[in-house]
């Protein structure tokens, strides 16, 4: 899929999210969040040329053909809103929500983009993606997310009847790093390994912001002159995201 914006009208802006990571630790607190992120898209669809949401929205999504995880639904009753309101939203699948299939785009109006993309939004070039399996390392996540886009292996996912096969998926959830909020991420330094990968682009090509998420840490770096990495953050600690005005972008927290 082709996404480009030639020109922002005055006032319009683009805004970044990623990583709301829906479901867990707790209902309870995963339905806090959930409101929280529906006021933040309330706060800013009056100005929204377009809405990035780049992967993790849910800590397990599995389409089947006919059944959807239950839940998130003023998430996607706000999202329904925006599109019918003619404001794009793209979805980004992240290494929690890959496997989603058709029903975003056909109810919700929203595409799904699985592999970064390369664009021109106002007058700056951006690379764009969730992040996960990219730059040096993580082989055997790598290896991992080759199985999970198998075709064959999501055939035969979809075989296990929904109760169990999403109740295997949210036991295997609650795992996740992103579940224990009393573990911070640590910073790298010269090993952040989508620094790594940037400046591997770079190389190749120029752009002026890169934006990911998946790192879980809201970050502003350097890539070479002119260009620069920002990494979105999460929903759990952080409540951060971007905002992009067509000359610069920044990262806000919101009711921070």
């Amino acid at each position: 899929m082709t996404f480009r914006i030639n020109k922002l009208e005055p006032g319009k802006k683009i805004y970044f999210a990623s990583d709301f990571h829906l479901g867990v630790p707790d209902e309870a607190s995963s339905k806090a969040r959930e409101k929280k992120i529906v006021r933040w898209l309330d706060s800013v669809k009056h100005d929204a040329a377009a809405i990035l949401l780049l992967g993790d929205i849910f800590d397990f999504w599995f389409e089947y053909r006919h059944a959807i995880p239950k839940g998130y639904i003023r998430l996607q009753g706000k999202l329904a809103e925006i599109t019918d309101a003619g404001i794009p939203v793209l979805f980004f699948t992240g290494n929690h929500d890959m496997w989603m299939f058709d029903y975003f785009p056909k109810e919700l109006n929203i595409p799904i983009l699985r592999e970064p993309i390369s664009t021109n939004l106002g007058e700056k070039a951006f690379y764009i993606g969730h992040g996960d399996g990219l730059g040096p390392g993580d082989h055997t996540y790598k290896v991992l997310k080759r199985v999970f886009n198998n075709k064959a292996c999501q055939w035969l996912f979809a075989r296990i009847h929904p109760n169990t096969g999403i109740g295997i998926a949210n036991l295997w959830s609650r795992r996740s790093r992103i579940s224990n909020i009393k573990k911070d991420e640590q910073f790298l330094g010269d090993d952040e390994w989508l620094v790594q990968y940037c400046k591997e682009v770079e190389a190749q090509q120029h752009h002026d912001y890169y934006v990911f998420g998946h790192r879980h840490l809201p970050l502003d770096l350097p890539i070479g002159d002119g260009s620069r990495y920002v990494n979105l953050g999460e929903w759990v600690n952080f409540c951060s995201y971007a905002v992009y005005d067509g000359q610069t972008l920044e990262l806000k927290h919101f009711e921070a």
